[in-house]
């Protein structure tokens, strides 16, 4: 049987990560048609290979004020943005309220946390100090020579495959339709206004409002003006999955230090990551890359030599000059953005959605998300006219 594909829904979203859907969900339910377009399948870029870490204030970096308001504006949204979403699509996102917990291994590394810890304190930022012996109470697993701990008990994790699932799931369920080997070549015009996008194939989908929710590509749109592009470039990240066959127990949140974190799915899983490497669209996995990873993580918690290697991933992070994502309007109408999240896209799903289609159906666009406007690249001269992002 032929599929019968919607050629003219009110919003057509390119990409069907984590961002993509959530958007597409989040227009469902202002009453908006939607259809979701990526060239592969939904979860099979960046989102497949993300950790699902909801961390704003472990990621806490120096100078990036705005983007943790941000961070944790998304944070605040997430128990009811998944509670609904379980709701509308009858299966569980994988959401666990599990804390995290920052540790050292050594001298440099604890004087280190310690400047992390000051650093959060003048942020106002709920961290709790604790002794290595009260770390080894809440997690057994770890090393006795752990030197140093911090505790934040409102940083979770998420299965972003589940989430992934769950959000197909909802929009399905809604009347949307998501389309998977369905590769976007570039947009369509309607005089000065974008009025839809094409695929390969020549086959073309016509739409009220474009969300370009492409990762790091998508500055390859054809027929797109250089002032409406978003600078973007790859970052390449390389994690594990691992497996205890005994079950869960090994850890029970997620678990950081300076060079890993190891992050629980709560069902005897684990994903150690991540390398942070400017390699360009290089998608190889090393072995160095492994043997790092795992160093890093055996030192903290012994018990990793038992688990098993299920995979070994490298995915691309789409980074931004300034490292914040590019939600809203472009300088063209009839498109906006959702790009740019670089570490955060599991993370500011929630919030970004409600961004973009706010700024479609005229909401009222949440505050924290107004200094990402993509027109900030124009501003600064960033994106020239003649020159593709």
């Amino acid at each position: 049987m032929t599929a019968v594909h919607t050629q003219h829904p009110d919003v057509a979203v390119i990409g069907a990560g984590v961002i993509g859907l959530a958007a597409a969900w989040e227009a469902t339910r202002a009453g908006l048609s939607v259809a979701v377009l990526d060239r592969s399948r939904p979860g099979a870029g960046t989102t497949g290979v993300a950790a699902g870490m909801l961390a704003p204030v472990a990621e806490a970096a120096f100078g990036e004020r705005a983007l943790l308001d941000l961070n944790l504006a998304s944070a605040a949204l997430y128990p009811d943005w998944v509670g609904e979403l379980r709701e509308a699509a009858g299966r569980d996102p994988g959401y666990r309220r599990c804390g995290s917990l920052l540790v050292a291994r050594d001298n440099d590394q604890a004087v280190a946390l310690e400047r992390e810890r000051a650093f959060r304190a003048v942020q106002g930022l709920a961290v709790e100090p604790i002794l290595p012996s009260q770390a080894r109470r809440r997690e057994p697993g770890l090393a006795p020579a752990i030197r140093s701990a911090l505790h934040i008990p409102g940083d979770h994790a998420i299965d972003p495959r589940a989430l992934v699932a769950a959000l197909v799931a909802a929009i399905e369920r809604a009347g949307g339709e998501v389309r998977s080997q369905a590769q976007v070549t570039g947009v369509t015009m309607s005089g000065d206004r974008i009025s839809g996008v094409k695929l390969a194939g020549d086959e073309t989908v016509s739409a009220g409002h474009v969300v370009a929710a492409t990762g790091w590509s998508g500055g390859e749109l054809e027929g797109l003006d250089p002032r409406a592009r978003v600078p973007l470039r790859p970052v390449k990240g390389q994690l594990l999955h691992l497996r205890d066959p005994a079950g869960p127990g090994l850890l029970s949140c997620v678990l950081r230090s300076e060079d890993a974190y190891l992050v629980p799915r709560g069902d005897g899983r684990y994903v150690l990551g991540a390398t942070m490497e400017e390699k360009g669209a290089d998608t190889t996995v090393t072995a160095g890359a492994a043997f790092e990873l795992l160093r890093e993580a055996v030192e903290l918690v012994p018990g990793v030599t038992e688990l098993e290697v299920e995979a070994m991933q490298a995915g691309l992070r789409p980074a931004t000059p300034d490292n914040g994502p590019a939600i809203g309007p472009a300088s063209v109408d009839g498109l906006s953005w959702a790009t740019g999240h670089y570490r955060h896209g599991v993370l500011l799903a929630p919030i970004t959605a409600r961004a973009a289609i706010a700024g479609i159906t005229g909401a009222d666009v949440p505050e924290t998300a107004t200094p990402f406007t993509p027109a900030r690249f124009v501003a600064r001269g960033v994106v020239t006219p003649g020159v593709a992002a």
